[in-house]
């Protein structure tokens, strides 16, 4: 026990014991500056400055924004900016497949090279040819009645006998005498309508303008795009009156009539109609003549 209390005494005799720090100048040796000091004091000072740094270090990193400057964090301005351009690649990457699409549709209705299928025309979708059982499907008197009421309406409405089907409005581009009319078999998926000059052709429903250029073998083509998968190309007019990317509306003025291409033949409008990427013959829903 008096070796372990002689150790102590001897410890704290140690770290209470002062001493004297004293700063003199070299040449004089004339004292500059002193400080009493013991190493209990200097234990002390060193440990609540260490506590500090480590507490002021800490705060820095966690409630300011000079951690950027350590490496290893990241701004929290540069993740929120990543996230946004990682969102905006993915629609643009989205948008960009959606118009490529758009772009090879147009490309295969200008140059013509589509497959065709026979089209539902009441509910304009593709439709499997199935085989039915042979019914008497003769109209009962009832039905030939009220045929011959809508045949009546249709003839005075104030729309130039457009064609509706679920909901859609078909607007004439323009009335006259059709020259050629759609065909398969000789891959003219479109209807040419003879006209007089400077004619005004017409929008056939709401839309955006896709195309709107001139072509060598067509003149100058306008391309709408229309709801429900509906394309609209008015081909061998003189000059334009739309821009690709405006906004038109049903029965707006797009065009003049005129012949521009190689392979026109006279005053006329070169007028398609698509549908999910296939030709349909314009005349079963629009009355041209």
């Amino acid at each position: 026990m008096s070796e372990k209390r002689l150790k102590r005494q001897i410890l704290k005799k140690k770290l209470f014991t002062k001493n004297r720090l004293v700063i003199l100048n070299e040449d004089t040796f004339e004292e500059i500056f002193s400080l009493k000091l013991t190493l209990m004091n200097v234990f002390v000072v060193a440990t609540v400055g260490a506590i500090l740094i480590i507490f002021i270090t800490t705060y820095i990193i966690a409630f300011t924004p000079l951690r950027e400057y350590i490496p290893g964090y990241a701004s929290n301005q540069l993740k929120k900016d990543a996230t946004e351009l990682a969102l905006k690649s993915d629609s643009l990457a989205l948008s960009i497949k959606n118009n490529e699409a758009y772009i090879a549709s147009i490309k295969k209705v200008l140059i013509g090279d589509l497959d065709y299928a026979k089209l539902n025309k009441d509910s304009i979708l593709a439709s499997k040819v199935e085989v039915t059982e042979e019914q008497d499907l003769k109209p009962s008197d009832a039905d030939l009645k009220l045929r011959e009421q809508v045949a009546k309406e249709d003839k005075y409405n104030l729309f130039e006998k457009a064609q509706s089907k679920e909901s859609i409005l078909l607007f004439p581009p323009v009335k006259g005498s059709i020259t050629e009319k759609f065909s398969l078999k000789k891959k003219h998926f479109a209807i040419d309508i003879a006209l007089t000059k400077n004619t005004p052709i017409k929008a056939i429903l709401n839309g955006t303008i896709i195309f709107a250029d001139w072509s060598p073998s067509s003149g100058n083509v306008i391309i709408l795009r229309h709801n429900n998968g509906f394309i609209s190309v008015y081909k061998d007019v003189a000059s334009l009156s739309k821009s690709q990317g405006d906004i038109v509306k049903t029965g707006e003025v797009i065009a003049l009539a005129g012949s521009k291409g190689k392979e026109s033949s006279g005053t006329h409008l070169h007028f398609e109609l698509w549908k999910d990427g296939y030709p349909i013959d314009p005349t079963q829903f629009i009355e041209f003549e």
